[in-house]
């Protein structure tokens, strides 16, 4: 398998979709013309809104999805594969799926996820999230094959739960995708950790795209957009601000990491502790 550069983008994301996509588009055009051949993008990339009635109200079904359009036009104009980490999309009973698209260098649909793991937590000082009460959950583990080996997709809090991509490692993904929206609270405590925690586990490259700064309603994000190896070394990291970071991504290291930690064929049966 040849190898091949993959970039993450990093944005500060407002409640202006058309200037969202726009400063995506800046920043792909750049990674693209520097020899980007796989162009990653943050979780809710044309969108950082607050609020359950403000994110219904902005969000738009799939066939009609502005920003979904705006992707696939610049897929077909800079002749790269786009991970659009996620948008809104408006879906039954009044509810919104957190969706990430994999989209081809021809800007045709090749993959889509919803967000399975929703991210309901209390972090103190009245740092309160309840993604439960706009976002329906997915359940349906999803990879996309590139023309370098295959891409399981994630999002966000979907990385406290390895078991999700232990299961997508072991049905031959080469690489992760962990777009987001990270808090600063909990990235400055477990971002890096928990990136290269599910690296080393899986032996896979991970992607992981991100939002920073301060957005809608006082919310902060931590940023740190990174590229983390199958042996967990970081190559990459984009620190506090907007911008793109790239690295040369070789697939045969992932099969390198494997053969010295096969640890992917080491599965056990257990039974559980009794009670």
């Amino acid at each position: 398998m040849r190898s091949f550069k993959a970039a993450c983008l990093q944005v500060n994301a407002s409640s202006d979709l058309m200037a969202n996509c726009e400063t995506a588009a800046r920043f792909a055009v750049e990674a693209r013309a520097a020899g980007a051949d796989l162009i990653l993008m943050p979780e809710n990339v044309a969108m950082m809104e607050w609020g359950r009635s403000n994110i219904v109200l902005k969000a738009m079904p799939e066939d009609d999805h502005l920003a979904l359009k705006f992707f696939r036009d610049l897929a077909r104009e800079i002749g790269a594969w786009l991970h659009i980490g996620s948008l809104h999309v408006l879906v039954e009973g009044g509810m919104v799926a957190n969706r990430g698209y994999a989209i081809r260098p021809d800007g045709e649909i090749a993959a889509r996820y919803d967000k399975i793991h929703m991210f309901d937590v209390d972090l103190g000082l009245g740092e309160v999230y309840r993604e439960s009460a706009t976002f329906t959950p997915g359940d349906q583990a999803v990879s996309v094959a590139l023309p370098w080996g295959r891409l399981g997709l994630s999002i966000c809090y979907d990385l406290r739960f390895p078991h999700l991509y232990r299961s997508l490692a072991k049905v031959g993904c080469d690489f992760l995708a962990v777009p987001a929206a990270f808090t600063r609270t909990t990235g400055k405590a477990h971002w890096h950790v928990l990136l290269r925690a599910r690296a080393i586990e899986t032996g896979c490259y991970v992607f992981a795209p991100a939002q920073c700064g301060e957005h809608a309603n006082n919310r902060q994000t931590y940023g740190h957009a990174l590229i983390v190896s199958p042996w967990g070394e970081i190559l990459a990291d984009a620190l506090e601000q907007p911008g793109w970071v790239m690295a040369e991504i070789d697939p045969r290291k992932v099969e390198d990491a494997r053969k010295k930690i096969p640890c992917l064929d080491h599965d056990r049966p257990f039974a559980m502790p009794r009670g």
